[in-house]
């Protein structure tokens, strides 16, 4: 799944959703993370994985209850939380690690 590797590797950071189709509290999370989403739009990346089709990324992020969401930022778990998240706090999350112009400049120097 280098796909993934990409995305987390990006300088912005990536929310992902470790969920499972039969799970009752990950069908509760999911409209949360839309609005999540709307908030942040492109400045930040919000991915689903489902556990059940993808277990050899479950198992590398020891993933053993669904929902698990996991904030990267260039490649580096920066947050995790299980269970069901409110808006207010992932949103919270995500823009701690948005780039800042600041951010940006320091690379480019």
């Amino acid at each position: 799944m280098s796909e993934f590797s990409d995305i987390i590797r990006d300088r912005k950071p990536t929310l992902v959703d470790f969920y499972a189709t039969w799970c009752g509290p990950c069908k509760m999370q999911a409209p949360i993370l839309e609005k999540v989403k709307e908030t942040v739009g492109d400045r930040a990346n919000i991915i689903k994985i489902d556990i059940d089709r993808n277990q050899e990324v479950a198992a590398q992020y020891h993933v053993q209850s669904v929902p698990t969401l996991i904030l990267f930022k260039n490649g580096e778990a920066v947050w995790r939380a299980v269970g069901v998240q409110q808006q207010a706090l992932l949103e919270g999350k995500i823009f701690e690690h948005i780039p800042t112009k600041s951010d940006e400049e320091g690379v480019n120097a």
